[in-house]
Parts: structure tokens; sequence; C-alpha cells
């Protein structure tokens, strides 16, 4: 679909496989999209920053023309993602692109408010959207409706909650790797709560419900799988042991031959009820042994920030 109020451009000459590689980074403000554009350019990407959507076609054709160009990235945050409509502007411009065989893979970033709170505070910098008269927290949720759209088109989701400048920037060139063409896979955990629904990019869930649910336990009910209490009950029981002790085992020996296949993102989702306790503390531990026996997963708890 096209936006007819503006007008469209020339068809380029050439194959799909022969135009500009293109990575979008978007997300929400405060979440590390500038952090993610540097990682990029260092790895010799040309990056630009606050793209007006109508532009973004424009300018993959520009460097499709040129012989050798170096492959784009493009941030697209509530900068220029600031109504309704520049956020389905957005949309036709990537789906237009999709039309015409130019290849590009979408990363979103996001992190928790209350990260995106302290943030904000450290760095003293305004949201975009407070210049409207916005407070930050209305400006924030206004901004996840918005950006909503783009982050359901997203290939990849990186929680950066818990990530400092070096491992977003780490995690963001790994994905980099994954768009030139390298046999590298993509390994993401998910944990979330089956009363949200279960993650639809995921490639293989693992119900953990049938785990001790501190929820009904009235000291451990306001924590997260992210607090030493829950995780001392969780991974303390003898079932969770012997769920981790025979699964990550499995992963282990399955992710080489699913890379062999040549398949290179992997999403494994961690399910509980809400998503708050059980799923989380099981899916940090299963990162933790994924790293320590070399994997590098990026870890997202997508359910942690909603109601129980």
């Amino acid at each position: 679909m096209t936006d007819q109020s503006t007008p469209t451009s020339p068809e380029i000459e050439g194959s799909p496989d022969q135009q500009t590689a293109l990575i979008v980074v978007s997300g929400l403000s405060g979440s590390g999209i500038s952090t993610a554009l540097e990682a990029l350019e260092d790895q010799g990407f040309f990056c630009v920053d606050n793209l007006p959507p109508p532009l973004i076609g424009k300018l993959v054709e520009l460097a499709a023309v040129k012989e050798k160009s170096a492959p784009l990235a493009i941030g697209l945050d509530a900068r220029n993602i600031h109504d309704a409509g520049s956020a389905q502007s957005a949309l036709e411009a990537l789906e237009e692109l999709n039309e015409r065989g130019y290849t590009h893979r979408l990363i979103f970033l996001e992190a928790s408010e209350e990260v995106l709170i302290k943030r904000f505070s450290t760095s003293r910098r305004a949201h975009p959207l407070t210049r409207s008269g916005l407070s930050l927290i209305e400006g924030m949720s206004r901004e996840r409706v918005l950006i909503r759209p783009l982050r359901e088109l997203a290939h990849h989701y990186v929680d950066t909650s818990e990530l400092n400048v070096h491992q977003c920037k780490r995690l963001v060139k790994q994905l980099s790797s994954l768009q030139r063409g390298t046999s590298s896979l993509s390994l993401q955990i998910v944990s979330f709560g089956f009363r949200h629904g279960p993650p639809k990019e995921a490639d293989i869930i693992w119900d953990v419900r049938f785990l001790p649910n501190p929820h009904f336990v009235p000291e451990l009910r306001p924590l997260s799988g992210l607090d030493q209490p829950v995780q001392d009950v969780v991974l303390g029981h003898p079932m969770t042991n012997s769920l981790l002790e025979k699964l990550v085992p499995l992963l282990l020996e399955c992710l080489p031959a699913y890379e062999r296949e040549g398949k290179s993102y992997l999403t494994v989702g961690i399910g509980c009820t809400g998503g708050h306790h059980r799923s989380v503390a099981v899916a940090e531990e299963i990162k933790s042994r994924l790293v320590q026996a070399g994997w590098l997963p990026y870890l997202r708890h997508r359910d942690l920030d909603k109601a129980y």
C-alpha cells in the first residue's frame, strides 16, 4: 500500500538480492536506539537517525544506485512517529520496501517503565512527546500506543532494561551479522504469562505452571522472578532442577542442528500463569546456563510489567 499523498519514486533496476540491505531500529525512547545505531555504524552501516518515514524509500533507492554502497540502518522513534499519521506512514514505507524486494529487518528495543524513567532522569533529556504538554508518564504511555504497530512487525525484540551500553551494542552487532548473511543463530528467550497469550514469535514453548506458584505466598506475591527470594523458592524445588537438567541439555543438542539447517532466528518461550514469578526465574536460569555453555541468548520478560 502506498500513501496516495506521497509521490511514488521510479523503479530501480536490478534484482532484489543486489539491492541495499536495511536494518530499521525502532522502539521506546530511552531504550537504546542511539546506542544500537552506534553499534551498527561500527559494523560499517550508514546510519540515519530521526528520518521522516516518507523519506525511507527514497534513501534506500539513492543507496541502491551506488555500487558497493554500505548497508543502511535507520532509527524510528517518537521523534518521527509522533502521531497516528506518521505511524501509518512508516508502516506503508516498510510495506512498500517489501513489495519492491528490498531486504530489511526490524529490531525493536524496549525497557521497563521504571528503567526508562530513571534513564530520562539521569540524562536530563526530555521525552519527545512531553514537548506537547504531556507529563513523562503520559508521554511514555502515548508512545507505547503509537509505536505498537511497528513492534508487531519486528523480527527481533531486545529488552534493554538490564543491559549496559556494551551489552546492548554486542547484541545489536550479533543481529547485524545475521542480517549480513553469517550462519550464526540468533537465540531469544521470552518469559510470559499464559493469561496474556503465548508470544507469537516463539518457536518453542515450555509450560512451567506445574511448579509451585510464589503468587500464593503473601510475602513473595509483590516480588518477581528477578528477586532472590522468589528464585530461591522456584529454583530450589526438585521439580525445577529436574526440568533444567533435562531441558538445557536438550536445547544445547538441538541449537547446532537448527543452525546447520539454516535457521537464523530461534525464540524459546517459558510460560507460567501471569509471567511474573516462575517463568521469569526459570528463563533467567536457562539463559545463565546457556551463556556458560558458550551461547549468547538475549532475554525478554514480556509480561513483567503487566497486572497479574
